[in-house]
């Protein structure tokens, strides 16, 4: 019997599912074992596709897979585009080379194209499946370009993803991480930003929208070339550049990468390469994009290769795999996952057979890496090993949780909010298997809708965050945004996550540039002079989130996935208090403060105040002092005074 059926008796009635679930991986990875040797072998086709340059012969070996075209021809700046000069060999198995003597006009940093003959009358030119890097000309199209092998010299040999890693993610994306009206790049993230996150206490980054895209304005969602970094933020080597001083920094590096569709554009991506689907098999019925046949072998080399290629190339440590949902469902998630049947109907397992194995191969190149699924169903397993039954993901993001939080604060008041039910959906997760808490998600504060300071202040924040103007609302906002990040970072998983410039409460929404907001970057940008601005109030939520994180890391709080346990339940003063290791938390969400709180501890012994909300730095009002200690009476209860809305932490 498989572990993960063995750890949770639900799973018996679905044992033949798992069963042949774990057959389709051991078949996969038995005829990938006999023809290619290993694993890692199978998932080096971007060693073979593309541009190869070839030390002995001094020249290009270009390759690609087109099975259904009748002739190939490589044109671009070193031919000065004439598609009949360089025709392409075809090979067995539908691929197609050519060789590129140096002698020639050299290729290297040309822009180039393929212009592929499917029959007489019907020619197309695209972008190489497998090139490195694509550029936009001033007429908006795109090429790709021929890119050297990289001469950058890695310092980062030292480092690695530390043992009982806990990750404190930072969700951001290079090219609106800067203030300024304009593509951010990848230089400036490295030289302005790292240090904001380094100081912030975050021990990770996972870096949005790197693979090429064509539209700026999809968040990075609509990939068209895989294996090209943004050009729009830099040269590839910035990033390695970006990456190495990361490390340095000891922070672990995460791809956001997208294998759960590709965009639908025919000029920029694989859409109707050979005249064929090719890569695919259909259309996502939500995204106007393509999804990807998961079942036929060249395309799982394909995506296994990009994803040893993000970690050869550039040394990323890990991926946070974007849409697992819609991969593991032909329904793509459009049903209630009440019941465990769910998981298994209507299940793509070509899909699942490929996240094994990517998740396989990412194990296998090194153990410490690091996997995260986007999954919103709970699909059993998901974050177990593949050896037990399971998909193989470290991590799953806790996607229940901000649409608990969006959904509370847009239809409940805080007078009103239960706080059973709080602590009941922050905890509510598979047990064995490690979750990522967050609050907010990036798309929540695209337009259309708000960031959950925005939310909480609404246009108070457009008048009344200058330390100098009173507003009750902004009071209250600010000690409710404390707070709810404070019990999500306690409850909500194993690990944290922040996106960029919700930690100060960024303001407004978040929009790209595009033609109904006349191509703008006011809303495309990160303002980070407001917390380092002295009279406004956006400082208090800086040096909130700067102390929490030191705090629970100090207390190594979320290491041994230990339980929290409630100690005391309050709904009329809306008081939630659990206790998690050796700390009890003490929250007060009401509009009321109280002066005699009694409950009962584990402990006969004197208990201190080691954490509170309500420092003037964090835009308190000093109530409580830091190291205030409360004795515990012979009933082993502690009675203390507890404001309103505000936290502490007794050690």
């Amino acid at each position: 019997m498989l572990a993960l059926i063995q750890q949770d008796v639900y799973l018996k009635p679905f044992e033949t599912e798992l069963n042949q679930r774990q057959y389709r991986y051991e078949a996969n990875m038995h005829r990938i074992q006999t023809h290619f040797g290993s694993l890692h072998n199978y998932a080096t086709a971007h060693q073979y596709y593309g541009f190869q340059y070839d030390e002995l012969q001094k020249g290009y070996w270009f390759r690609e897979w087109a099975p259904n075209a009748k002739a190939l021809f490589l044109v671009g700046d070193f031919n000065q585009w004439n598609d009949q000069s360089h025709s392409l060999t075809p090979l067995p198995f539908g691929n197609w080379e050519i060789f590129l003597p140096d002698s020639d006009n050299s290729v290297a940093f040309s822009k180039v194209k393929i212009k592929i003959v499917i029959s007489k009358n019907t020619i197309h030119y695209k972008i190489p499946a497998y090139i490195r890097s694509v550029v936009q000309n001033e007429d908006h199209s795109f090429d790709g370009q021929v890119i050297p092998k990289s001469t950058f010299q890695w310092t980062d040999q030292k480092f690695s993803v530390p043992k009982n890693y806990v990750p404190y993610v930072y969700e951001c994306h290079i090219g609106m991480a800067t203030e300024e009206l304009k593509v951010g790049s990848y230089q400036e993230f490295t030289e302005l930003v790292l240090p904001k996150i380094k100081q912030l206490g975050y021990n990770t980054i996972q870096i949005m929208a790197i693979q090429e895209h064509p539209y700026y304005g999809s968040f990075g969602y609509q990939v068209a070339n895989f294996f090209a970094p943004s050009s729009r933020f830099g040269m590839p080597d910035d990033l390695r550049k970006l990456i190495d001083t990361a490390h340095h920094m000891q922070l672990v590096v995460i791809l956001d990468v997208v294998h759960s569709h590709s965009v639908k554009n025919e000029m920029e991506g694989l859409v109707n390469f050979d005249g064929t689907d090719l890569y695919f098999n259909g259309n996502h019925p939500d995204w106007d994009s393509k999804l990807f046949d998961y079942g036929r072998h060249e395309v799982q080399r394909f995506l296994l290769s990009n994803l040893l290629y993000w970690m050869e190339e550039f040394h990323f440590d890990g991926f946070r795999f974007d849409g697992v949902t819609s991969m593991l469902y032909h329904h793509h998630g459009h049903v209630s996952f009440d019941s465990y049947a769910a998981y298994f109907s209507d299940t793509n397992n070509d899909a699942i057979t490929y996240l094994q194995l990517a998740n396989e191969l990412i194990h296998t190149q090194s153990k410490t890496k690091v996997s995260i699924c986007e999954d919103m169903s709970g699909m059993p397993g998901a974050c177990r090993p593949v050896v037990e039954g399971g998909l193989g993901f470290d991590f799953r993001l806790a996607m229940g949780i901000p649409d608990f939080w969006i959904e509370l604060l847009k239809t409940t008041r805080d007078e009103d909010w239960h706080m059973g039910n709080l602590f009941w959906r922050l905890t509510d997760r598979r047990n064995g298997e490690k979750n990522i808490g967050y609050v907010e998600s990036h798309d929540q504060a695209l337009v259309g809708d708000k960031t959950t300071a925005f939310w909480l202040m609404d246009a108070e924040m457009y008048r009344s965050m200058s330390v100098f103007t009173p507003s009750l609302a902004v009071d209250r906002g600010i000690a409710l945004h404390k707070m709810i990040r404070f019990v999500t970072l306690a409850l909500g998983g194993e690990g944290y996550m922040n996106f960029m410039g919700n930690e100060f409460g960024h303001p407004e929404w978040v929009d790209f540039p595009r033609a109904g907001n006349n191509w703008s970057y006011e809303y495309a940008r990160r303002q980070w002079t407001l917390p380092k601005t002295e009279h406004l109030k956006y400082k208090f939520l800086w040096n909130f989130d700067e102390a929490m994180l030191h705090f629970v890391q100090k207390e190594k709080l979320l290491e041994d996935n230990e339980p929290a346990n409630v100690l005391y339940e309050d709904n009329q003063h809306k008081i939630l208090i659990f206790s998690k290791k050796d700390l009890v938390f003490l929250f007060n969400f009401g509009i009321e403060s109280v002066d005699d709180v009694v409950f009962s501890v584990s402990k006969n012994k004197t208990y201190s105040v080691v954490f509170h909300s309500d420092e003037a730095a964090f835009g308190g009002y000093e109530r409580i002092q830091l190291h205030q200690k409360h004795k515990t009476n012979s009933k082993k209860q502690l009675s203390l005074y507890l404001p309103n809305r505000m936290l502490m932490v007794l050690k």
